[in-house]
């Protein structure tokens, strides 16, 4: 899939974004936090979970229909990272278990993330 630079610089790394060759379930494009989400809509509650894998499984209360667990998803995440929802991209699996999320400049990074970036 596709790869991005990060920044202008030619002699930086590349970021790739492929779910299957990034090495962990999240990495950073300059401030952008790039996520890979195993979602399960219909829970008891929202909630960040472990790390399954190269995704971070997030449960949402939302049922399955029409993408709208997606966007719950969404409104979720974005109080847990005190950013807009604006801020957030879906990249792919809007209808699907399986998503990769764009994160702009997150204010705040979860416990399951902040430990492995300190």
């Amino acid at each position: 899939m596709a790869e991005k630079k990060a920044g202008k610089d030619k002699t930086a790394t590349k970021i790739s974004t492929n779910p299957k060759k990034m090495s962990s379930f999240f990495a950073w494009d300059d401030d952008i936090l790039i996520l890979n989400v195993l979602g399960t809509p219909g829970a008891k509650q929202d909630v960040i979970g472990k790390v399954k894998g190269n995704q971070l499984k997030i449960s949402v209360t939302e049922a399955p229909r029409a993408g709208k667990a997606t966007d719950h998803m969404v409104r979720f995440l974005a109080k847990e990272f005190e950013v807009s929802t604006a801020d957030i991209v879906v990249v792919f699996g809007r209808m699907n278990i399986n998503k990769q999320l764009r994160i702009k400049a997150p204010k705040k990074l979860p416990s399951v993330i902040a430990r492995l970036t300190s």
